[in-house]
C-alpha cells in the first residue's frame, strides 16, 4: 500500500485527493464565466468576433503571441491539473492538453495556421458553433465551480 498522498500510478491516494479536487473547483471557477462570457460574446455580436478573428489570422505577430499564450494556458492547467478520471474533472485537463497543442502549432508554424484558419472562418457555420460550445463548457465548470 501506497503512502499517504502519494500517486500510485495515475491514481492519486491520501491527501492529494483533496488537493486536486480543490484545484479542479479553483480552475472550473476560474475557467467558467470566462468561457461563459466569451461563448455569449460571440453569439451576441458573431460579426465584431468575425472582424477581430479575421484580423488576427492576418497577423504573423499576433498568430505567434496568442500561440504563446495559449501554450502557457495551457502548460498551467497541465502542470496542476493532469487527471484523467472519468468526471466532468478531465474535461480541464483535456482543455489543457488541446491549449497547449494549439499554442506549440500557432507557434511552430504560424504561416500554416494563418491560411488555415482563414478558410475556417469563412465557413459561415463556424461562428455560431464555436460560440455554443464555448458557452456549454462555461455553463459546466459554472455549475461543477460554484454550484455543485
Amino acid at each position: 500500500m501506497a503512502p499517504r498522498g502519494r500517486r500510485c500510478g495515475s491514481v492519486t491516494l491520501g491527501r492529494d485527493m483533496a488537493t486536486n479536487m480543490a484545484t479542479s473547483i479553483f480552475l472550473a471557477r476560474l475557467l467558467g464565466p470566462l468561457l461563459l462570457i466569451v461563448g455569449a460574446g460571440i453569439l451576441f455580436n458573431p460579426h465584431a468576433f468575425r472582424t477581430m478573428a479575421n484580423e488576427v489570422v492576418k497577423s504573423v505577430t499576433l498568430v505567434y503571441l496568442f500561440g504563446f499564450l495559449d501554450f502557457a494556458a495551457g502548460l498551467a492547467i497541465v502542470l496542476t491539473h493532469n487527471v484523467w478520471i472519468a468526471s466532468w474533472r478531465v474535461l480541464i485537463t483535456i482543455l489543457g492538453w488541446l491549449l497547449l497543442i494549439r499554442g506549440t502549432v500557432r507557434i511552430l508554424i504560424p504561416e500554416t495556421i494563418m491560411s488555415y484558419a482563414a478558410k475556417i472562418l469563412r465557413n459561415k457555420q463556424f461562428i455560431p458553433v464555436a460560440g455554443v460550445i464555448t458557452g456549454i463548457l462555461g455553463l459546466v465548470f459554472c455549475y461543477f465551480g460554484y454550484v455543485a
